[in-house]
């Protein structure tokens, strides 16, 4: 299986339950490991033929930054449907770190989504 591996990217976003949390902008770290529609090989160095990693980037910044959200899941949503209909990915694994309760390291979600393949009529 190929994959592409986005570590770490930090973004910024207003997101948390109470008012005062969505108050100021926090970072979060968001994972992303994205399945191409095609095998490398397939690819034959063309990068009209894979997923470019640094329009994923800064598509990921821009939808964070867009609105407020209340839940960490909503945005793991919300990136795992951008990256399967605007960038073409036959799969993606979506994980989002937050730094918010003094306690931990981070509390964090993981969503993993593909694309459906239609079934023919019977």
């Amino acid at each position: 299986m190929s994959e592409i591996i986005i570590d770490s990217l930090r973004v910024k976003t207003w997101i948390g339950v109470p008012d005062e949390e969505r108050s100021g902008a926090q970072e979060v770290e968001i994972d992303l490991r994205i399945r191409p529609a095609r095998n490398f090989a397939e690819m034959q160095d063309d990068i009209t033929l894979t997923v470019d990693y640094a329009a994923v980037c800064q598509r990921v910044s821009e939808l964070a930054a867009e609105r407020p959200r209340r839940l960490i899941e909503s945005l793991a949503w919300e990136i795992g449907e951008v990256v399967l209909s605007e960038f073409g990915a036959a799969s993606v694994e979506v994980e989002i770190r937050k730094f918010i309760l003094p306690e931990t390291r981070h509390v964090g979600v993981r969503r993993s989504c593909s694309k459906e393949i239609a079934k023919p009529a019977k």
